[in-house]
């Protein structure tokens, strides 16, 4: 392990909150970049693909008079280093762990998840319990929940495209501004709701060597994932108190979260957030914290 330093942001990236502070730290084989605000309890916010840390700066502002937030680039993604090995999400879990415990010596924290992020939340709270006080899961769909597909038949097609080996990265080089601005454009309410300078920090992320294969291993993972998460459902299921949100409109899930993991967890509130597509965070931030907060006031003495 080594002790967390100062990182400094890319001279080329947008404005971000005054009080986020940039680190590092290896655990393991990887360097994680994260960024902390804040003071008090600890809340953990966990990105998607195609994102990084970055899609909680309107979140973080909303939490720190409050929070402890750590907001980590997710391995391989974002200013985190990209090692050769696997990306399933206990392993990628098991290095935000080790951030928390080790580096950061946090015993107890809420999780908030987005997209892969609520994988990997999901990963923490089962193949890790203890440490996570609350979950909650923003758009996506456990792998291993019981469900058939969580691709929705194919209307998520880049699911099979990313799992091909060698294909996308081969495609998508030289073309992240295309390729990825399409989920951009599409996965929201609106196709204005991540600004052109908004998308140039996770293009400038996801235009370094390395940045597409990291991206889709996640994806690639997706098999081992379902089989790691079905077992651990069978021995030990989640008791913490969980929210699931879907965005009501576009590619948002909608219930979808909700019903995913009510066959993962015990203790699951749902819900729905209107005028938002996938990109909740970014979408909604204010709605966001509102249920978060309304959530973690109402169950606080079940943790």
């Amino acid at each position: 392990m080594s002790d967390p330093h100062p990182h400094e942001a890319s001279a080329t990236a947008p404005a971000t909150p005054p009080s986020v502070r940039h680190h590092e730290a290896v655990v393991g084989d990887v360097r994680l970049h994260y960024v902390v605000a804040g003071r008090g309890e600890p809340v953990v916010l966990l990105h998607g693909w195609p994102q990084t840390w970055y899609c909680w700066r309107r979140v973080i502002p909303l939490l720190a008079d409050r929070f402890r937030v750590v907001a980590p680039d997710l391995r391989g993604l974002g200013d985190s280093s990209r090692p050769r090995g696997s990306y399933d999400t206990r392993t990628v879990a098991g290095a935000v762990r080790a951030l928390l415990r080790d580096v950061l010596e946090i015993d107890r924290y809420h999780v908030i998840g987005h997209d892969w992020g609520g994988i990997v939340g999901y990963a923490l709270a089962a193949h890790f319990p203890g440490p996570v006080r609350s979950l909650t899961v923003v758009d996506v769909a456990v792998p291993g929940d019981g469900s058939p597909d969580i691709s929705q038949g194919g209307r998520r097609w880049h699911h099979a495209f990313h799992q091909t080996a060698g294909l996308p990265e081969a495609l998508v080089a030289g073309r992240e501004e295309i390729y990825l601005g399409w989920f951009y454009d599409n996965y929201g309410a609106r196709p204005d709701v991540i600004s052109p300078q908004e998308r140039a920090e996770y293009l400038r992320t996801y235009s370094q060597p390395g940045a597409l294969r990291a991206g889709f291993e996640y994806y690639r993972a997706l098999p081992q994932d379902a089989r790691d998460n079905a077992r651990r459902a069978q021995e030990h299921r989640v008791a913490i108190p969980v929210l699931a949100l879907g965005g009501a409109t576009g590619w948002g899930r909608g219930e979808q979260v909700a019903e995913s993991l009510a066959r993962l967890a015990d203790d699951v509130t749902g819900g729905v957030v209107p005028d938002a597509g996938h990109w909740i965070p970014e979408e909604q931030p204010e709605e966001l914290v509102r249920r978060f907060l309304d959530f973690v006031e109402q169950r606080s003495d079940r943790s």
